[in-house]
């Protein structure tokens, strides 16, 4: 196995809860703040932090809009994502080969 696989993991992506909601967004046009909490489980402040380190990273883009007076934020996985999102998938496939190998 070459270790560089290991090494290289983009700990943006790796991250158990950012590669969770990267899991929901690579498979949907966008979805919501709520939608995100609910199906990750993560509290409001967490949420964030990390739907602010994937947008740093440019991974994901927000919208912020109002439906009715209520405020909604909204969540899309852009292009630099969704290839580091594969990127991620292939380095993951090639160390799960390699332990198999052995």
């Amino acid at each position: 196995m070459d270790n560089e696989d290991i090494l290289n993991l983009d700990p943006v992506v790796h991250a158990p809860h950012r590669l969770a909601i990267l899991t929901i967004l690579i498979s949907v046009k966008s979805a919501t703040f709520m939608y995100l909490k609910d199906a990750t489980g993560m509290k409001d402040g967490n949420l964030s932090t990390h739907l602010s380190k994937l947008e740093e990273a440019g991974y994901i883009s927000i919208m912020k809009s109002f439906v009715g007076k209520k405020p909604q934020t909204a969540c899309a996985i852009t292009e630099k994502g969704r290839g580091a999102f594969l990127d991620y998938l292939d380095q993951m496939e090639r160390i799960v080969k390699a332990q198999k190998v052995k």
